[in-house]
């Protein structure tokens, strides 16, 4: 018989589990553990323990609301090695396949033997006469990572693009146990608000970066388990379909790089240099640099946008006007407004309402825009192109040719192609191909200033949540691909609004030449925080310029850089601009080579502040210093500690604003504590040196 204190110490003791339950973090799946000792991957291994046959896969996700974990040991496996042509890259092919449910998942894999990497994949396939059932909360990588040491787990990561000063700024937090960190980008573009790049710092001097590759709208959620064990996942963020008969479907990808040291920016810096070795394009199997680029007088004189002015003779004019003045860049860049309607002002047309009628406007440009790609080929240079194809405005030429290949949301007249249709995505690659070949372009430019997400979501067939922005991704891909198989020697620029559309599976086909639409506030602050954030994961990006003073032009130097400099302005100096190339040529090897963040991660928007950064080159031992000290500074020292010295080494240090300064300093005082002196606000400081053999 329970008495009446027993009776309300039980109801306690239910309602205290009831809420554990409720409070305490848990997986909807159980999850692969992955144990680390303290010594460094061996990724062939790594990826044979972790696919291992009878074994819970990194990955997990849901069959008619049934649990993976629950049953996917007991499908057919096969792990089969493939061929590979690339030095230092394994791949395999691991399967699960039952006959039962009718459904086969191929994993595809690579690893990367010299970088400790691993990438994968899924393709899901109907193997029925039937539609399978429900396929949801699809995770490409599921899994616990334990440590043999216990303590702090840090994840460091970046903001994305949000179109601010505070683009891609840096930002680390310590996890606290039990505490839930969720990702995800808006708008269905991989790069917007958030960015898919992480870095998750152990207490064992151990760590790992997760690179998620996905261009629509992915999810990630991490939570430390343990003092040692954090969990982590990632898949769509939208996605509950079933697929019909023999159809396939392909998942976000997944990279990991695995790293050993003290300071976490040896793993930040081992991802940079894994991302140039085999992430990036490549031509005729040696890496593609991206370019140093310019325009034709961009945007002028009023009422005109972009380049909605622009004609032949005007173009080939500039052409040779820089090259008078030895101003040649490596590429010749037509942005926006070239196309039939964009100049119609008196029709209330601008290149932003008239994407769609992709033809040249015969008017401006009576032989098409050949005349001025051979001019620049003349001397020397490359001729780039801009393109929006994805964004389609009601009325244009593409819109009234097939409505039918047009995802409509809601009553507004922007439209998306859809390239999830292949007959669609086919006819849109042919007619891109055409426009490059006929034009002579070199280089292909992708714009993309719209938010896909609620026209996926608008036009997804009952039962099929999430397959439109799937096949519009696979799309994307195949799109890209097609062009860079055309055109072997073909460099792709993505731009959507500015560096909202980089992840895993864009950096290996292009690079953000263009990393954000808030050049147009001219602000070089801006810029230096732009640098210094996407730099600890991205070595390959560029932004644009438009002063010659140092302190804005420094504040724009990246990898990459466009220069939009008046050369018709009686109140700018050629000689200044030639002296801003010189100096950036003789440095810019240095933006693909190791970096150091040399201030913190702070408010780096603050206009009160000093920015600096460090750029080592370990194969000779050199490298950079670049150091801004912003107009509200009071201090007019800094003291910093360089990164990646050799021990032991002395070196030479020079200045790129002073031909008079040069001073030897030991790697110990260096690494202990270097000052940097910039005697006035909104000052530059650009420092070399070498070692001292």
């Amino acid at each position: 018989m329970m008495t009446a204190n027993m009776s309300n110490f039980c109801k306690l003791l239910f309602a205290t589990l009831l809420l554990l339950f409720v409070l305490l973090p848990r997986s909807s799946t159980a999850q692969q553990k992955i144990r680390f000792s303290n010594k460094p991957v061996e990724i062939t291994r790594w990826i044979h323990e972790a696919f291992a046959k009878g074994k819970i896969p990194p990955f997990s996700f849901e069959l008619d609301g049934k649990e993976s974990s629950d049953f996917i040991k007991s499908w057919d496996y096969s792990f089969e090695k493939r061929v590979s042509t690339e030095v230092n890259v394994v791949r395999y092919r691991i399967t699960y396949e039952s006959k039962q449910a009718g459904l086969r998942i191929d994993c595809e894999v690579e690893g990367y033997t010299d970088y400790d990497a691993v990438k994968w994949l899924l393709h899901f396939t109907n193997l029925q006469d039937e539609d399978s059932k429900v396929i949801s909360q699809v995770k490409v990588i599921n899994v616990d990572f334990e440590y043999a040491c216990s303590g702090d787990f840090i994840l460091h990561t970046a903001d994305g693009n949000h179109i601010s000063k505070a683009d891609f700024h840096p930002r680390s937090l310590v996890m606290n146990s039990g505490e839930e960190h969720h990702f995800f980008p808006e708008g269905g573009r991989s790069s917007e608000t958030s960015f898919p790049f992480f870095n998750i710092e152990s207490p064992a001097n151990q760590g790992v970066v997760f690179a998620i590759g996905w261009s629509g709208t992915w999810i990630s959620d991490f939570v430390k388990k343990t003092d040692s064990t954090f969990s982590f996942n990632s898949g769509m963020k939208r996605f509950e379909s079933y697929l019909k008969s023999n159809e396939t479907f392909r998942t976000p990808s997944m990279c990991l790089l695995f790293w050993n040291a003290e300071n976490r920016m040896e793993g930040h810096n081992k991802f940079r240099r894994f991302v140039l070795a085999h992430q990036s394009r490549k031509i005729n199997g040696k890496f593609a640099a991206y370019p140093l680029s310019s325009g034709f007088n961009y945007h002028d004189p009023e009422p005109c946008t972009e380049y909605s002015c622009l004609t032949e003779d005007y173009a080939i004019a500039m052409i040779r006007r820089y090259t008078q003045f030895g101003l040649i860049p490596e590429v010749y860049w037509l942005d926006a407004g070239w196309y039939s309607g964009a100049a119609n002002f008196e029709q209330g047309q601008t290149w932003a309402n008239t994407v769609g009628n992709w033809t040249v406007d015969t008017t401006r440009f009576p032989r098409g825009l050949k005349p001025i790609a051979e001019e620049a080929h003349k001397v020397g240079a490359k001729f780039m192109v801009w393109f929006e194809p994805e964004r389609v405005i009601e009325g244009t030429q593409w819109a009234r040719e097939h409505p039918e290949w047009m995802l409509r949301h809601g009553e507004g007249d922007w439209l998306l192609f859809d390239l999830g249709n292949k007959d669609a995505r086919k006819w849109m690659t042919r007619k891109i191909i055409d426009l490059i070949r006929d034009n002579g372009i070199d280089y292909y430019r992708q714009d993309f200033n719209m938010r896909p997400d609620v026209y996926w979501e608008a036009n997804d067939e009952p039962g099929r949540v999430g397959m439109k922005e799937v096949r519009h991704i696979e799309g994307l891909y195949a799109f890209w691909d097609d062009l860079l198989t055309e055109f072997p020697n073909l460099l792709i620029d993505n731009c959507a609004s500015g560096g909202r559309r980089l992840d895993m599976e864009t950096i290996p086909r292009s690079a953000p030449l263009w990393r954000s639409d808030y050049y147009h506030y001219d602000d070089p602050d801006g810029y230096q925080g732009h640098t210094y954030g996407l730099n600890f994961f991205l070595p390959l990006h560029g932004t644009g310029i438009l002063q010659t003073d140092r302190y804005s032009f420094r504040s724009s130097m990246s990898s990459a850089l466009i220069y939009n400099w008046k050369i018709t302005d009686k109140n700018v100096s050629y000689i200044d601009m030639q002296n801003c190339l010189k100096e950036f040529a003789s440095v810019r090897p240095y933006y693909y080579e190791d970096y150091y963040p040399l201030v913190g991660i702070e408010d780096l928007t603050r206009d009160n502040i000093w920015i600096a950064y460090q750029l080592h080159r370990p194969t000779d031992e050199s490298g950079i210093i670049v150091a801004f000290r912003r107009e509200k500074s009071p201090d007019n020292r800094l003291t910093v500690k360089l990164g990646g010295l050799k021990k032991d080494g002395n070196y030479l240090i020079t200045s790129m604003d002073d031909e008079s300064f040069k001073c030897f300093k030991s790697s110990k005082e260096l690494n202990e504590g270097f000052d940097l002196m910039i005697e006035e606000p909104r000052g530059s400081l650009l420092l070399k040196y070498s070692i001292v053999k």
